[in-house]
């Protein structure tokens, strides 16, 4: 058995990332699933974030759209560098 991925991200256009385990601290380098290719990354989560919660894929702006499951779903109301909790 393959090693259990802590990040889902739904779509290759997605700049936002789902945490699926519970106890993801900072500093745990993730892996990462693209659930559309079946594609995998890493990346260093910068906060403790809780199962269900977004993580930044690239460097976020205020102002900026969020996508998730290729598909708009908000506006960011502050800045998120990679890594960083969204919420």
């Amino acid at each position: 058995m393959g090693e259990i991925p802590q990040l889902l991200v739904h779509d290759a256009a997605d700049n936002v990332g789902v945490v699926v385990v519970e106890g993801l601290t900072a500093g745990t380098e993730m892996l990462c699933v693209v659930t559309h290719d079946d594609t995998d990354f890493r990346l260093v989560a910068k906060h403790d974030i809780p199962i269900g919660h977004k993580v930044a894929l690239r460097d976020l702006a205020p102002g900026d759209t969020v996508i998730k499951y290729g598909a708009d779903i908000g506006k960011m109301v502050g800045a998120a560098t990679v890594g960083e909790h969204v919420h």
